[in-house]
């Protein structure tokens, strides 16, 4: 890597959009769980 290179950094709203995607993937992730749970219940 030379010294002229960019930095590797990405913008701030890809970040941000990289944390959205994360939480709503965890989101996701437990109403799954809750309708498992709800459906086996029945």
């Amino acid at each position: 890597m030379l010294w002229s290179d960019p930095e590797n950094k990405p913008p701030s709203f890809l970040r941000e959009t990289q944390a959205m995607l994360r939480r709503s993937s965890v989101l996701l992730a437990l109403a799954m769980v809750v309708l498992m749970l709800v459906v086996g219940a029945r």
